[in-house]
């Protein structure tokens, strides 16, 4: 049975290079977000609309943990641009701070302000490992058996990059749905198709798990720099171009590092669905 907040939930809208997302500060209001709040606040035309819901906590031995959820209730472990938009949103609060220690399922992550708008985070180590990403069985990571042979990359969620000639070319709303539910993926998978630009520079574009296609995606573009640097594509450190802008990815001996700006759009309050 659905509830309505008679007293309204306050919320953030946010973006980070149009992938967008609802903030709701259970800090201030105590443990509210479940599967069907956030399907109800997904709806664009209904609800709010976003592709990722997230809850910002109290942590014992972080700044706050954050929790992912995707427009269709799942949970994500893992969301680079949600990250570094709470990120930045967190140290103009504080005003104070120029450094954050943030929570998630994927462990702490560093996040610093790398000056003219823009938030760096360590997203931590890529999971190269079959058992890590996670898929079905064992196999080598680097080229899968399936048509395009993509490189499967975890980040504290699965990737599945495809590397071709022309990203622009293919139909993602398509060609999506397929692998994100393929067999290799038994958490499914994020996906996308990378055009190699040049040895530090990529193209790519987004079809993420439970959402759709999206205007950006850092931890994709993580992945996807991580894939073309272990193929020999790319150096470990790029410029990638997604729909919605750029972002800095280097793969560093500490990390993934991704730097990219960040946007708090408006302050709401909810009166919807529980």
């Amino acid at each position: 049975m659905q509830e309505n907040f008679t007293s309204g939930l306050p919320f953030m809208k946010m973006h980070g290079l149009g992938n967008d997302f609802v903030v709701i500060d259970e800090r201030a209001h105590g443990p509210v977000v479940s599967e069907t709040l956030a399907i109800a606040m997904a709806d664009r035309h209904k609800g709010i609309g976003f592709d990722q819901l997230v809850a910002v906590q109290d942590d014992v031995s972080a700044d706050l943990r954050l929790v992912f959820y995707n427009a269709d209730g799942s949970t994500a472990g893992a969301c680079g641009n949600a990250t570094r938009c709470i990120a930045g949103w967190e140290m103009a609060r504080r005003g104070d701070s120029a450094a954050l220690t943030i929570r998630t399922e994927r462990g702490v992550l560093g996040a610093v302000d790398a000056g003219a708008g823009l938030i760096e985070v360590n997203m931590g180590h890529p999971l190269l490992d079959w058992a890590d990403v996670p898929l079905a069985r064992e196999m080598d990571t680097l080229e899968l058996p399936v048509d395009g042979a993509p490189t499967a990359t975890g980040m504290g969620n699965p990737h599945c990059t495809f590397f071709v000639p022309d990203a622009e070319a293919v139909d993602l709303a398509s060609f999506g749905p397929g692998i994100e539910h393929h067999p290799l993926f038994p958490e499914r998978t994020n996906v996308q198709v990378a055009q190699i630009i040049g040895p530090d520079h990529i193209r790519m574009r987004v079809w993420e798990r439970g959402v759709g296609v999206t205007l950006a995606s850092g931890s994709s573009s993580c992945a996807t720099a991580v894939a073309a640097a272990r193929r020999g594509l790319t150096g470990r450190a790029v410029t990638i171009d997604l729909d919605g802008g750029q972002l800095k990815v280097d793969w560093q001996e500490t990390g993934v590092r991704m730097t990219g700006a960040w946007a708090h759009v408006f302050d709401g309050t909810w009166y919807g669905a529980r």
